[in-house]
């Protein structure tokens, strides 16, 4: 088998207290056949469990670095494996001591965190010396407190909020931490209030730690915040900004009225074949009233949105990843991070309010490289200044809906 070897040259400069600047250059040879071959029995055994078989460039450009203990900051396009990067690279390196934590993942939705934990779970099945948790409000804290003091994982994924009170109240210890993560790390720092818990979180982990963050997209003004809570990281931007689009999705746009726009989604899903589709409305309200809309037109739909309780959240949510239903109506709520495999098709029934949201949303169809097709209605001029948005940040084609499209150009052969 043919592999690329990858060469990745590392610069590492640090300044010492008498401000001697000294440097070296790392030369590490990477390739998947190497990855393999390499004494990394953890990850070996971790990647196989999950399938594991071929690396995307984001991991080849973040996992040789990631093995070195090196702080890394990571954008790259959405659906290309950011998560099993920070998974494997844990795994790889932690030493699991009983009832110490030892890494830290933290994310800002309860549906991330419940995703990111059954990933974790899926490439751990054959580490048993490995516990992993998952943390996050909306559940009984005392219930917490409970578990967790009598099974201290050695993994923690959670929202900051929930975590930051166990923290500061002893029940969780950090100060063995040695991995901490952030995941869709724009969303946890642009919020001043969850900034701040990630902060408060931080400072309780010990200083000497290796810190990751990843993410889609990422502003100029958010990365020097990123930054600061890193040490010389390795930037690594599998993409540049203009180019974060999703190979094989096709675009297309609706121009309609906000009275057509029931019609036109009834006559589309009549026409057009699919797996799975996630359909996006702008509020719970929208979404509700959606959801109604579609099963009594006998649309096998299902719905998520913040007005329903986190337990009811997450068995819809796993509800349809199984399969059970073939259509999801949801707010933003679900919009980054969550990976469905079956999805090929999303209607932005509601265009977002702005183009990095656009691309996360199209972003769960597609996944993994895979092919799928987005379909926006446009109905307002603010949709429309959406849409230019996204054509001038991300260079990409987004025509009109033709009458016909192509089964093949959106449907796995």
């Amino acid at each position: 088998m043919n592999w690329t070897t990858n060469l990745v040259q590392m610069r590492l400069e640090t300044t010492t207290n008498n401000k001697q600047k000294y440097s070296r250059a790392v030369s590490l040879s990477f390739s998947l056949s190497l990855f393999f071959s390499l004494s990394l029995s953890r990850a070996r055994a971790c990647l196989k469990n999950a399938f594991f078989f071929f690396a995307k460039t984001v991991q080849h450009e973040c996992i040789p670095q990631a093995i070195l203990g090196m702080d890394v900051l990571c954008q790259a396009k959405s659906g290309m494996g950011k998560t099993a990067v920070f998974v494997i690279t844990v795994l790889q390196q932690l030493d699991p001591t009983p009832n110490e934590v030892g890494a830290v993942i933290l994310c800002h939705t309860r549906e991330l965190a419940y995703q990111i934990s059954h990933e974790m779970t899926r490439f751990s099945a054959h580490m048993p010396s490995v516990k992993a948790a998952v943390i996050y409000g909306g559940v009984n804290i005392k219930t917490q407190r409970e578990e967790l003091k009598a099974n201290m994982p050695n993994v923690i994924v959670a929202t900051p909020g929930r975590l930051k009170v166990l923290v500061q109240e002893g029940t969780i210890s950090l100060k063995k931490c040695a991995h901490f993560i952030l995941d869709e790390c724009d969303k946890c720092l642009e919020k001043l209030d969850m900034r701040a818990d990630v902060q408060e979180i931080f400072k309780m982990t010990p200083h000497d730690k290796q810190v990751m963050m990843f993410t889609a997209t990422l502003s100029k003004e958010l990365r020097p915040v990123c930054k600061k809570f890193m040490n010389d990281p390795m930037e690594i931007f599998v993409d540049d900004e203009t180019k974060l689009t999703l190979h094989g999705l096709v675009q297309h746009y609706v121009k309609l009225e906000e009275q057509e726009k029931n019609r036109k989604l009834t006559d589309l899903l009549d026409a057009l074949q699919f797996n799975q589709v996630v359909i996006f409305v702008s509020s719970v309200a929208r979404c509700t009233a959606l959801d109604r809309l579609m099963q009594e037109c006998n649309f096998p739909s299902i719905a998520i949105s913040r007005a329903m309780s986190q337990e009811e959240r997450l068995l819809r949510y796993q509800s349809f990843k199984d399969g059970n239903k073939r259509i999801l109506v949801a707010t933003d709520l679900v919009a980054r991070g969550i990976d469905i495999e079956r999805v090929n098709i999303v209607i932005n029934y509601d265009m977002p309010a702005d183009a990095d949201t656009y691309l996360h949303r199209v972003g769960r169809a597609g996944r993994f490289g895979t092919k799928g097709l987005a379909i926006s209605f446009v109905s307002s001029s603010e949709d429309s200044d959406v849409l230019s948005k996204v054509h001038e940040r991300f260079e990409v084609s987004i025509d009109g809906l033709p009458d016909e499209i192509d089964t093949s150009s959106y449907m796995p052969s």
